[in-house]
């Protein structure tokens, strides 16, 4: 498994906050830029209103972070950070499919923190071609980690066998980035329809029906 793309790897950042008070200022920025880029996207947004949300002074928010774009970076690579976390060897003592759809339902939970920053990101991408470099870099080791994930499913009992587990990865990792980008336009009852359609292609496109055989071990 490769190591998670690091966005901060050539940023110049300023020191990190060791004092509470410091730590807590920080905080409130990325705090009020996630509010203020989920409303405002990326362009529109700017330092003077994030300071402002932040409850600071414009000069506060660059004792954190160098610009705007940095910001985003930090954010971004926050949210990858927590994406690293997920245990994606779950113990399946249970359903199966009960299991998957918990699995996505708790890391959409980590991925919703982050709303704000995922649609600043998507359109300062279409302007910045390094971040369209590191955007690609990121969908790759989604997608590896989502084929990871698949192939562990495939060692369970009634799952199908010959599966194309990659282009299947990358058809879910496409579907769940997209589904972050909608997320803020959907219902908590529609996000969780969602996610439920998502275990219910999921289980279905690995496993066959308890009982019944897999048409691909069948003989001619």
């Amino acid at each position: 498994m490769a190591a998670r793309p690091n966005l901060l790897f050539r940023e110049d950042l300023p020191p990190k906050p060791v004092q509470k008070r410091s730590v807590e200022k920080q905080l409130r920025i990325k705090t009020a830029a996630l509010a203020i880029f989920g409303e405002s996207g990326y362009a529109s947004a700017s330092i003077g209103e994030i300071a402002k949300r932040a409850g600071l002074a414009v000069g506060g928010v660059y004792l954190h972070f160098r610009s705007k774009r940095q910001l985003l970076l930090v954010l971004m690579d926050e949210l990858l950070e927590g994406l690293s976390r997920l245990n994606l060897s779950p113990n399946f003592t249970g359903s199966t499919r009960n299991a998957i759809r918990e699995l996505l339902s708790g890391a959409f939970s980590q991925d919703l923190r982050y709303l704000g920053a995922y649609r600043a990101w998507k359109e300062a991408l279409l302007s910045d071609p390094e971040l369209a470099r590191q955007h690609r870099e990121i969908q790759a080791w989604t997608t590896q980690r989502v084929s990871l994930l698949f192939g562990l499913l495939q060692e369970m009992p009634n799952a199908r066998q010959g599966v194309d587990i990659p282009g299947m990865a990358q058809a879910m990792d496409s579907f769940f980035w997209n589904l972050l980008s909608e997320a803020a336009m959907l219902s908590k009852s529609e996000l969780s329809q969602r996610i439920e359609t998502a275990a219910h292609l999921i289980y279905h496109g690995l496993f066959r029906d308890a009982g019944k055989r897999d048409s691909s071990s069948r003989k001619e």
